[in-house]
């Protein structure tokens, strides 16, 4: 039985993950995390029936309790030091929430592997999405220019966004030499052709969209003479495709040492 603290329970995500994780056979929820819902039920806090679970106004207080695996599905600025801290605590954890730089990665690989813990950190849990990089890996191997967009509300505090930032940044490990001009060589406004995300390989500009309407889509576009390919994943107004992913993620995690950006490795 793997002991779950979800941090980020009263969210929008964390809801159907307390849900999920009380009703798995194989999981148990031995903490939640919340300031705006502390001293709630976990469970009736989800909308759900009581479990006996009391929401902890910090991480710290909830690590009190017995746990195996912290699911991290809070804010960009507070996550980092969730993931530390719960490492620290000798627990593993799957990180669902975005705006995470390349350098709070290393820094969290590194404290992971000192700790002998496992992260498996994601963008997006959705099993879809994570075919999106496969798919979208695989053409970036054989058609030389890519472009990414990726949309989200009006209200979404990072650009790119966790998808956009992870796919940009699988893509440049693995993409040919772009026949588009250098953005260094344009006139006018450089910055309408978007953000270079590279990690270690070829540049892809990365264009972010904020508007109400949009939940959550991203898109690779590939290009060759005569001919155009894209690549989309487009997530709907439910968290539910997020959840299944996201457990995985937690039954998996303890396998591994040190971080692990995704779930693509997961599948299949």
């Amino acid at each position: 039985m793997t002991r779950i603290v979800v941090a980020g329970a009263s969210g929008w995500v964390g809801r159907e993950l307390v849900k999920a994780v009380a009703a798995a056979p194989d999981l148990a929820l031995a903490g939640a995390v919340s300031r705006s819902a502390a001293g709630q039920d976990a469970g009736e806090a989800a909308g759900a029936a009581r479990l006996g679970i009391v929401i902890a106004a910090s991480l710290e207080e909830a690590l009190a309790v017995p746990s195996d695996v912290v699911i991290d599905y809070t804010k960009p600025h507070v996550v980092k030091g969730h993931t530390l801290t719960a490492l620290k605590a000798g627990r593993h954890v799957v990180v669902g929430t975005s705006g995470l730089s390349a350098d709070d990665y290393a820094e969290i690989d590194a404290a992971a592997k000192a700790a002998g813990r496992g992260v498996i950190a994601a963008g997006n849990f959705s099993i879809t999405a994570s075919l999106l990089k496969r798919f979208a890996t695989i053409a970036a191997r054989l058609i030389p220019d890519v472009e990414i967009i990726d949309y989200a509300s009006a209200k979404k505090p990072d650009t790119p966004s966790g998808t956009g930032r992870e796919l940009g940044e699988i893509l440049s490990k693995v993409r040919l030499e772009p026949t588009s001009k250098p953005v260094g060589e344009l006139g006018g406004i450089r910055e309408t052709r978007g953000g270079a995300v590279n990690d270690g390989g070829i540049a892809v500009q990365v264009h972010s969209v904020r508007m109400p309407s949009f939940v959550l889509s991203a898109e690779a576009i590939f290009g060759m003479p005569d001919e155009r390919l894209t690549i989309r994943h487009d997530a709907g107004s439910s968290a539910a495709p997020y959840v299944a992913g996201t457990l995985l993620a937690a039954r998996r995690v303890s396998e591994i040492t040190g971080l692990v950006r995704g779930i693509d490795h997961l599948i299949g």
